[in-house]
């Protein structure tokens, strides 16, 4: 995906999530698995509707298609180092509704993120960790 291609689906899709339309996006990610690359670029949009959508995307996906979920880890493990606590969270709840070994590998390797915040939504996917 070109990434002008990227940008112009980017705000596409933020702005279909924002206004609540999930269901039109979770379709437009049955149709093309490339657009899971976008999802740590969503997650650092400023309106939380976005980033809210993103998580309820995230659910639907991740009961219909759990292995096609794997394909945003990648774009999702870097956010993890945000200086932005609200960014390391939403990207910690994301993994945890992906819920893969992948996904719950990573979360175990940030039990101690210096956001309170962030570490209560890690043990609420890791309650042992």
């Amino acid at each position: 995906m070109k990434e002008e291609e990227k940008e112009e689906l980017r705000k596409v899709i933020a702005d279909f999530l924002e206004l609540g339309h999930v269901d039109n996006i979770a379709a437009m990610f049955r149709q093309n698995r490339e657009l899971y690359q976008l999802t740590g670029v969503l997650l650092r949009d400023e309106r939380f509707a976005v980033r809210l959508g993103v998580a309820v995307l995230f659910e639907i996906m991740a009961e219909e298609r759990p292995e096609e979920t794997q394909d945003a880890i990648p774009h999702l493990a870097p956010l993890l180092f945000e200086q932005t606590p609200y960014i390391r969270g939403e990207a910690v709840n994301v993994l945890g509704i992906i819920g893969s070994e992948a996904a719950l590998d990573l979360l175990r390797a940030h039990t101690y993120d210096p956001d309170p915040q962030v570490r209560e939504i890690i043990a609420d996917f890791i309650p042992d960790g």
